[in-house]
């Protein structure tokens, strides 16, 4: 009976951990199959050219600086106007604000702000920073826009990475008689940024992808020169990548292909960076 019962549950293991890993193929192989199918595209693009001069010929030709420059000046931007915000109002919503029904709908409005159609950003943007504080189209507009989309995962991130501290570590620190701020500033937060940072590089990778909130904000198909200050229009990779793919005639596939290819390395490059921090936090703590 004992050996039956043993031997059920080792089925049961092996058909689970089987399920397991066809759900993970599944989910990996469309990945990598994208990934080295813009790799072959899209490879012979790359030169040292195509990286480091203006487009021509309706971008048919020459290089795509401009939007490598306007895409890495874009998420700056949403880094600068997301994280200390969002990192804040983590903190207030993890040891300051009281568990009650104003808390309960700021929690539920977060979620559900990360569920909006980007485009819905776009028209906001469009609305507010565009017109009513009449920044024109503009990195700055972009920026804020984008910023704003970014909101709900530096938010949620940040709470996460503050609830995985330890409450031990509060208490101990309050026990001597430091200040529930003090507390916050220098126990709670050095604890919890390699996760703070994490879920902010995965928001601005995101940001570098995104095309419908920045069509109606400020991004340009083709441009002179790179943007000399914030209220400027400028270029950006995804944007660029949609217009010679849908409306520039006779584009040549390589070319498009080699967008799509530094497009997918500037965002891989940022979520390899998660991946390291989180590596490298664990680490940190199994030592």
């Amino acid at each position: 009976m004992t050996t039956g019962v043993v031997n059920s549950r080792r089925i049961s293991q092996r058909t689970a951990l089987t399920f397991l890993g066809l759900a993970t193929a599944i989910t990996v192989v469309p990945v990598l199959f994208i990934i080295i199918y813009t790799i072959i595209n899209g490879g012979a693009a790359i030169s040292w050219d195509f990286l480091t001069q203006f487009p021509s010929q309706a971008g048919r030709a020459g290089g795509i600086l401009p939007a490598i420059i306007g895409t890495f000046y874009l998420m700056l931007g949403t880094l600068v106007f997301a994280l200390p915000l969002g990192v804040m109002a983590g903190i207030y919503l993890t040891e300051y604000a009281r568990d009650n029904w104003l808390t309960r709908l700021i929690n539920l409005a977060i979620v559900n702000l990360a569920g909006v159609p980007s485009i819905v950003f776009g028209l906001f943007g469009l609305s507010v920073f565009v017109l009513a504080f009449n920044f024109g189209l503009s990195l700055l507009a972009a920026s804020l826009t984008l910023a704003c989309q970014a909101l709900a995962m530096v938010i949620t991130s940040s709470r996460e990475a503050i609830l995985a501290v330890p409450r031990e570590y509060r208490e101990g620190s309050l026990a001597i008689g430091v200040t529930k701020w003090q507390t916050v500033r220098y126990i709670v937060l050095p604890q919890a940024l390699p996760g703070i940072i994490t879920g902010a590089v995965l928001a601005i990778s995101r940001a570098a992808g995104e095309t419908a909130p920045i069509l109606v904000v400020g991004a340009a198909f083709l441009l002179p020169k790179l943007p000399q200050s914030p209220f400027d229009q400028f270029m950006a990779l995804s944007y660029h990548l949609y217009t010679v793919s849908a409306h520039v005639p006779n584009m040549p596939k390589e070319t498009v292909w080699g967008v799509a290819l530094v497009l997918l390395v500037v965002v891989l490059s940022f979520d390899m960076l998660a991946a390291a921090i989180r590596i490298k936090t664990r680490r940190r703590k199994q030592s």
